[in-house]
């Protein structure tokens, strides 16, 4: 199950999709407020999201699932862990933030008053400026270009009540009352996650502290890429995700 990031939709996984389709059922799914799917409610949390991801997974008749989450999704890939634990038995983190500094989280509200006043075009300029390398950038934007198109496609108003999820990250309250950054000790099933070298918001030193919190935990970080290294370098992406998604399914088919 793949779960998409903040301002894009379902199609953002098209550059890694044919080669785990290969050896995998791959599903794809819109959040709340996102491409083909309906508004989220007005006071949206993290936990309404993990409530959707297990309507599409009970729609769908399937009771275990590993989960791969990129950005938000990759923080909600860690809340539905916890809150879901049976119905899991991987999951991987893609560029995802982790216990952010003062500087951090005060940028990130700037971007949410940002995104309340502008909605999704007053962040997507800078979006795109910190989420490619320069290089790719100027050999591909067609890539960029579409990037743009899908989040300006976005509705201002759930765009700006999501980007507050997005702001309250894993500060986020679990059922058990619990800050999920707190409660990462607790995710039982293997995970692996990964970001950029140059991933300015969700770091290298990020990736390796959540690695480090989760017992089952390991981190790869892939060299000079940025936020969006997926579609700069999928055959390195899934390079590291395949074999991964493999040994837990098989450990999935034995147990």
């Amino acid at each position: 199950m793949l779960i998409h990031g903040m301002g894009l939709n379902r199609h953002m996984w098209q550059w890694i999709l044919d080669d785990l389709a290969v050896h995998f059922q791959v599903i794809r799914y819109d959040l709340s407020g996102h491409g083909d799917s309906g508004p989220p409610p007005a006071d949206c949390t993290l936990l309404d999201l993990v409530a959707q991801l297990d309507g599409v997974l009970s729609g769908l008749g399937i009771s275990n699932a590993i989960l791969a989450g990129f950005s938000l999704g990759g923080t909600l890939a860690q809340a539905y862990a916890l809150e879901r634990p049976t119905t899991v038995s991987a999951i991987a983190v893609l560029n995802s933030t982790h216990r952010r500094d003062p500087a951090q989280r005060a940028a990130m509200r700037e971007r949410l008053e940002i995104s309340r006043r502008d909605g999704p075009a007053g962040t997507v300029d800078a979006a795109i400026e910190r989420w490619f390398t320069d290089s790719f950038k100027e050999r591909n934007p067609q890539v960029t270009d579409q990037i743009r198109q899908w989040m300006l496609a976005n509705d201002p108003r759930d765009y700006a009540t999501l980007y507050r999820v997005l702001v309250e990250g894993d500060d986020a309250i679990l059922g058990d009352g619990r800050a999920l950054a707190d409660a990462l000790v607790d995710i039982a099933c293997p995970a692996l996650i990964l970001t950029g070298a140059e991933d300015a918001n969700s770091t290298p030193e990020m990736a390796r502290t959540m690695a480090a919190s989760i017992p089952a935990g390991r981190c790869e970080i892939v060299p000079e890429l940025r936020h969006m290294g997926l579609a700069e370098d999928p055959a390195t992406f899934n390079a590291a995700l395949i074999p991964f998604f493999e040994t837990a399914d098989a450990a999935r088919q034995n147990r």
